[in-house]
This record gives C-alpha cells, sequence and structure tokens, in this order.
C-alpha cells in the first residue's frame, strides 16, 4: 500500500512539473520577446523651476538627471567672448585706467605727475622697465600735441597701451590637424593655477568652434585631477585618456592619448600635466621628458604656460623656469577678473617675447576667452 501511495505521489509531481514547463516558461519567454506585454514606461515627473517672470515653468526631469548622468551640451563658439565678459573685467582693471586718465588730465604735467604716472603703472605690474618707456612715449606725446582734453588723453593712453600689448604678435591658437595627425596641445605651470579646469575650458571652446578633442590625463600625481578632466570631457562629448594607476609614468599617458587621438581621427588632443614648483629641478626635467616622448609620435603645436594673474611679479619667475625647460607658445592668464593688476599681461609678454592667447574671467564654464587687446585696453579705461 505504501508503494502505491509513493508512485500516486510521485506522478503527481511530474504532472505538474510537466505542466509548469509547458505553460509558466513558454509566457516568460513570450514577454521578453513583445514588446506589447511590457509594462509601460512611467512617464517622466516634471519638476518646477522659476521662469524669467518670477512663474513656476515645468521642466522634464529626464534620465539622465535622476541617475546622475552627464548630459553632453553644447557649447557657445569662443568668438566675442571677452567683448560680452567686458563688464567683468572692468570691475577689476577699472582703477588703474580711472588712476591713469586723472593724472594725465591735470592741468600741469610736471615731474611729480610723471613720476606718480610711473608709479601707478608699477603697482599695476607693468614692471619697472615698460612702466618707463611708457611714460617717456606719454610725455614726448603731449608735448607735441600739446593739448589734454578728456578724448585726447584717453586716445594717447590707449593707443600707448596697445602698442605694448600688440606688438604684432600672432595670438591664433594652431589647432588644425596635419595629415590626418592632430594638433596637440601640452598645458604647463605651477600648483594651483587651474591647469587641469582651463583644459577643460579649452576643450568646450573648441568643441563650441566646431572641433572635436580627446583629452589626455597625464596629471598622474593628483588623483582627483584625471577624474576632473574626465568629468569635463563627458559634458561635451570629448573622450579622456587616464592611467589606470596613480602615479603612472605621465610620458607614457600622453604618448597613448596622442596614439589614441590619431586612431579616432579628432583634430585637437589637449594633454594636462601635473603642476609643479618652478624650483624642483627633477619634476621641470620631467615635464622635459613628457614633450619629447609626444613629439616621437607628433609635432607639439602648443605649450601653454598658465600662469595666475594674481601672484603678479611672482608669475614672471615662474614663467622664465618653464620656457627654458619647454617651448612656451602662449600664456593662459587664470583669475584676471579677482585682484589681479591687468599690467601683467604687458610684463609676462615683454618678459617670455610670448603672446597671452587666453584669459580666464571667472568659474563659470565659458569664462575662458582668447585675449583680445582692444577690448581689454577698452575694460581697462572703462
Amino acid at each position: 500500500m505504501e508503494y502505491v501511495i509513493l508512485i500516486i505521489v510521485i506522478a503527481v509531481l511530474a504532472v505538474g512539473a510537466g505542466g509548469w514547463l509547458l505553460f509558466v516558461r513558454p509566457r516568460r519567454g513570450r514577454s521578453l520577446d513583445a514588446p506589447s506585454a511590457q509594462a509601460p514606461t512611467p512617464a517622466p515627473q516634471a519638476t518646477t523651476t522659476p521662469a524669467g517672470d518670477g512663474e513656476s515653468a515645468a521642466v522634464p526631469e529626464t534620465p539622465a538627471a535622476a541617475t546622475g548622468v552627464l548630459e553632453v551640451e553644447r557649447p557657445p563658439p569662443s568668438a566675442g567672448r571677452l567683448v560680452r565678459l567686458r563688464s567683468r573685467l572692468a570691475r577689476s582693471q577699472s582703477s588703474l585706467g580711472s588712476a591713469l586718465l586723472n593724472l594725465l588730465s591735470r592741468d600741469r604735467l610736471d615731474d611729480d605727475t610723471w613720476d606718480e604716472i610711473e608709479e601707478v603703472l608699477i603697482t599695476a605690474d607693468v614692471g619697472v622697465v615698460p612702466a618707463r618707456l611708457m611714460v617717456e612715449e606719454l610725455k614726448t606725446k603731449v608735448k607735441v600735441l600739446g593739448t589734454r582734453s578728456p578724448d585726447d588723453v584717453r586716445g594717447l593712453l590707449k593707443a600707448e597701451l596697445l602698442t605694448q600689448l600688440d606688438e604684432g604678435m600672432d595670438r591664433s591658437l594652431h589647432t588644425t590637424p596635419h595629415n590626418g595627425v592632430p594638433a596637440v596641445i601640452l598645458m604647463v605651470g605651477v600648483n594651483g593655477t587651474g591647469k587641469t579646469t582651463t583644459c577643460g575650458k579649452l576643450a568646450r571652446a573648441l568643441i563650441g568652434d566646431g572641433h572635436t578633442v580627446l583629452l589626455g590625463a597625464a596629471d598622474t600625481f593628483r588623483a582627483a585631477a584625471a577624474d576632473q578632466l574626465q568629468t569635463w570631457g563627458q559634458r561635451v562629448g570629448a573622450e579622456t585618456v587616464r592611467a589606470d594607476r596613480e602615479g603612472a609614468d605621465p610620458a607614457s599617458v600622453a604618448f597613448e592619448a596622442v596614439s589614441e587621438g590619431i586612431e579616432t581621427g579628432v583634430d585637437v588632443v589637449i594633454v594636462d600635466t601635473a603642476g609643479r614648483l618652478h624650483t624642483k629641478v627633477g619634476l621641470m626635467d620631467e615635464l622635459g621628458k613628457v614633450k619629447r616622448v609626444v613629439e616621437k609620435k607628433a609635432t607639439v603645436d602648443e605649450v601653454l604656460l598658465v600662469l595666475d594673474a594674481t601672484t603678479g611679479q611672482n608669475g614672471l619667475r615662474q614663467a622664465r623656469v618653464f620656457a627654458e625647460v619647454v617651448d612656451v607658445t602662449g600664456i593662459v592668464l587664470t583669475k584676471l577678473d579677482g585682484t589681479a593688476k591687468g599690467g601683467i599681461v604687458i610684463a609676462v609678454q615683454r618678459e617670455l617675447g610670448v603672446p597671452v592667447k587666453l584669459v580666464g574671467l571667472g568659474e563659470g564654464p565659458d569664462d575662458l576667452a582668447p585675449f583680445d587687446p582692444d577690448a581689454f585696453v577698452d575694460a581697462i579705461l572703462g
């Protein structure tokens, strides 16, 4: 009897298992294959943000925003940025222009007044030699013209500042590929000047101008540098080549970035290097090595030295050392909208014979602008 019961139980289990295989499994397979069987995707929730007229405007919350994934942005072109940011620049530079205009507009320009003018220029980080040259030129022009109306004085001062700033320098960034090989930009400078941020902002500007860009995170000594650079790249759709470990050889990362740029056919490769003190000989030699290794694969079109404009004359000492190690082709002055004094632009160009090509005028992603001497002087003079 027990055997009979056992046989019945086994038979019932077998029938149940067969039914599950016949009915349950096929239904699961059909639900995966048939889109109509899937549950409908819930509509995105709308959030409200203040509109320009004070009312609340509904803004759909995108899946990317909900999951924390960065959406690819479309940066504006770089043309005209310095003009658009003129008011921000004028706030920090107008004191220089107003002081010079007031002194030059005096009824009597004696030696004491000219000494004051020279002092204002030196205090503005123009440098002793350029300040003296400017004073001598202004003295001569004032004597020859014999008039000092506000418009005349402003015209004389603008012409002299432009003479000191321009000097026929080529301020264009060389970003044109060479026979399928991308242009290479090497970003160098001391710690804290904003190199990595400048790389990200430059990538945005170039992409806004229609270029394709690849970023090389060759700052392998600062753990957050590669993450920071990669975040900048993700926002504008630029790939980032980085090391798989902290402390890797920066030259090898730079080489790999250029190699990847050649394979993918991008227009420009921007290589971020580690910040280094200009007094550390070993680190400076390593920077030279990065450039030499990259040149085995492609031409380095630009070596941009990033300087903090607020450091004044100390920035010139840094610039001299970097210029000795790598062939600096252009200067990027950051933080020019803060407590920086506009004369540093004249001083650094005269010291290195290298043009200021870019200026940083704020913390925003699009606050890096091509340097325009006319717009800069207009901002100084107000």
